[in-house]
């Protein structure tokens, strides 16, 4: 599996370290973060608008600021060129809410890619999975919340929670899935059809995808 750490414009949390073959990329000003934080970036991409300049690096690609797409979805469309399958995407909260609503959305677009992705807020981690399921370690703590992305999502299973789900057809009118709470047991989120939204509040934590995609989520 290769790594594609993606820092955006928004709020930086810090709470993955990349390794040395991790690859990097600055979405905009997600540059100034990263530059803040001595992470050197393998690509650069962006009409800059946020960040104000084209920064002075040769590994940058600068678009215009009218297109279809926002940055940080170029960003990904880049590491997955280079075939990255797991995205740690950090910076993509806080700020406009609409950017936030937006990277959300993009983790379903990772997902019909065939990859996996953890959105990084200061006090939260995002993913989505889809006809698959998502195991957290023993230890965790915090608040943990499931949605369904667009359709139903059917045959939703939550175990090693304090509000068990068993084969539940989730719908978007129904926020049945939030402010559920970890036990400190291992814990599984599970969906049989359809994509689920995950979000947690405590770092750090190990994931397991189900076909034995593991990641951990540290704090800087």
């Amino acid at each position: 599996m290769k790594i594609c750490f993606i820092v955006g414009a928004g709020e930086y949390s810090g709470r993955f370290v990349p390794e040395s073959d991790t690859y990097i990329i600055a979405a905009d000003a997600g540059y100034k973060s990263l530059e803040a934080n001595e992470i050197k970036p393998d690509l650069i991409v962006g009409d800059f608008d946020s960040l104000g300049e084209i920064p002075k690096q040769k590994n940058v690609i600068t678009v215009p600021a009218e297109k279809n797409e926002t940055d940080m979805s170029l960003a990904i469309k880049h590491g997955l060129e280079q075939g990255c399958n797991i995205f740690i995407i950090d910076g993509g909260t806080g700020g406009r809410l609409d950017h936030t609503i937006a990277n959300i959305q993009l983790l379903k677009e990772i997902k019909k890619n065939n990859a996996y992705g953890i959105l990084l807020g200061k006090d939260i981690c995002i993913t989505a999975i889809t006809n698959e399921s998502l195991s957290f370690a023993a230890g965790a703590t915090g608040i943990i919340s499931v949605f369904t992305i667009g359709e139903a999502a059917k045959g939703v299973t939550l175990n090693g929670l304090k509000y068990p789900l068993n084969n539940y057809t989730m719908t978007d009118n129904n926020p049945i899935g939030v402010s559920n709470e970890f036990t400190g047991k291992p814990a599984t989120v599970s969906v049989k059809t359809g994509t689920v939204l995950i979000t947690w509040t405590e770092t750090p934590v190990t994931v397991t995808f189900d076909k034995n995609v593991r990641i951990t989520v540290n704090v800087s």
